[in-house]
């Protein structure tokens, strides 16, 4: 098992740990302050230190066990060795423009209460689709409704629930094509004041006064039914 030490601590830049399996140019160690690629989230990207060098990684994944984080290190440096102990340290301004994003997006689907059928986080922008018909969606509304959340300066909390109490309360769910997974005994909640409160394994900020200013770059129809808001920190 690789405990992931961004579920508790999103700010945490660096660790210290030890290799635990090397496969190909995959990296698992014992614990990470590395995002793992999921629910739209990129994974992180960084370096591992041992020795005095250093290992680029380029990108980060779950194993397919889904017990381990994967560092994929650049090809054309060296690899450590099983049981080594490595410095894992991740491109910290990357991270903090995708909690930034994250959060917002967040509060995007407070502002757009629908059904979100799809979604994607960037360095510095992201979408999400909605299941919308009717009307069309007003960019400035959109704007001014998420700046008024943004600058509440509201707290962004993590708890933990049971399965069961997540099966118990299907309406904490907004997405209708990812669903959250469970099996291994509890679900993490993703809680912002009292604005949003919904399962995510992502990194977000403390407080949604840290998004920063954000835009509303397009609005797209996709299909019948489902409308594609992009937004970006300004």
């Amino acid at each position: 098992m690789t405990e992931l030490l961004y579920q508790a601590d999103s700010y945490r830049r660096v660790v210290t740990a030890e290799v635990l399996a090397v496969e190909g140019r995959s990296v698992r160690l014992d614990r990470t302050v590395f995002y793992p690629q999921g629910g739209g989230q990129p994974g992180d990207s960084g370096v591992l230190e041992a020795g005095g060098a250093e290992m680029p990684v380029t990108t980060a994944a779950y194993a397919k066990d889904r017990a381990g984080v994967l560092h994929m290190v650049a090809e054309g440096t060296d690899l450590p060795t099983i049981g080594e102990t490595v410095t894992a340290r991740i491109d910290w301004p990357i991270r903090l423009a995708r909690m930034r994003i994250h959060t917002a997006l967040h509060l995007l689907t407070a502002v757009l209460p629908f059904p979100v059928t799809g979604g994607s986080i960037g360095d510095a922008e992201g979408r999400l689709d909605f299941d919308i018909s009717g009307a069309g969606l007003d960019r400035q509304d959109i704007e001014r409704r998420l700046r008024t959340l943004i600058d509440s300066d509201a707290p962004i909390r993590t708890r933990w629930i049971s399965d069961e109490e997540l099966l118990a309360n299907p309406g904490l769910v907004k997405t209708m094509s990812v669903r959250p997974p469970i099996g291994s005994g509890r679900v993490r909640l993703v809680e912002i004041g009292d604005i949003d409160l919904q399962p995510c394994g992502g990194t977000h900020v403390a407080r949604t006064a840290e998004i920063g200013r954000v835009v509303v770059t397009g609005i797209e129809n996709k299909g019948k039914q489902n409308r594609r808001v992009r937004i970006a920190l300004a």
